[in-house]
């Protein structure tokens, strides 16, 4: 069994986050263990506050994962502050399996998820450690300096961001405007565009964590990235379509709809 540690900010109505994440991992037949970094209060009408876990706490809750049961993937969400993404990034230093990065800073309703100040730490510490990177076109703006207003921008966008020192880098378009999602995949000496698409719906609330929690659950050592990224937007698009509306907002996706 697939073994994942999530080191992500919890969401009390189950949308996103750690709770997206378990969910996504479960239903993929690996089994998740997390390292919570933050709770939250938010539902899908958006986030109104945030409370930091000590990065120290942070720090051995991984210690107990990796101690006992082991992980074949780490997977990142939710850091919040320099402190933190010094911690988990010497944590990610020692460890010899994948590294999921997903670069969570500003929520749906626009709420900062990751201090400002904290972006230059995060580009630094965490980018040369990544076996992918996730980011959606905003994540990547800011990482890079750079505008991605169309699937155009992002080859160059990649090329800036790979510089950084990922493996990969997954270009999620699903911002842009558009018809068809593009997401883009790069890696060195090669890419892959993956088309599906737009479901017109508002039931989109933790997208971004259900994604890289399944590229998470989903990649072995006998799976290459672009069939692994094949099958995770496989299973969100499907958690996406036949999302069942619930809350006033952003609704979840379906987690559950294999079974």
């Amino acid at each position: 069994m697939q073994r994942v540690l999530i080191i992500a900010g919890s969401d009390p109505s189950g949308g996103a986050g750690i709770q997206a994440d378990i969910k996504t991992v479960t239903c993929l037949s690996a089994y998740a263990m997390t390292a919570i970094t933050a709770l939250t209060v938010q539902n899908t009408l958006g986030v109104s506050d945030v409370l930091p876990i000590a990065s120290e706490f942070v720090r051995a809750q991984i210690a107990a994962c990796l101690g006992d049961i082991g992980a074949d993937c780490i997977k990142t969400g939710m850091l919040g502050d320099e402190t933190l993404i010094k911690v988990v990034a010497q944590e990610l230093s020692q460890f010899s399996g994948v590294r999921v990065i997903d670069p969570v800073m500003v929520a749906k309703g626009g709420h900062n998820l990751l201090e400002p100040e904290a972006v230059g730490m995060f580009r630094s510490q965490l980018l040369p450690l990544a076996d992918i990177l996730t980011p959606n076109a905003p994540e990547a703006e800011v990482l890079t300096g750079l505008p991605l207003k169309s699937p155009e921008d992002m080859p160059h966008i990649a090329e800036a961001l790979l510089k950084m020192g990922p493996k990969a880098v997954l270009l999620k378009g699903g911002h842009l405007e558009g018809s068809i999602v593009i997401d883009h995949l790069f890696w060195e000496g090669g890419d892959r565009r993956y088309e599906s698409p737009r479901i017109e719906t508002r039931n989109t609330h933790g997208t971004g964590c259900t994604l890289a929690s399944a590229i998470a659950a989903l990649k072995t050592p006998e799976r290459d990235w672009p069939t692994t990224v094949f099958m995770a937007r496989d299973y969100v698009m499907a958690g996406i379509f036949l999302s069942s509306g619930l809350g006033q907002g952003h609704g979840p996706l379906r987690h559950n709809w294999m079974l």
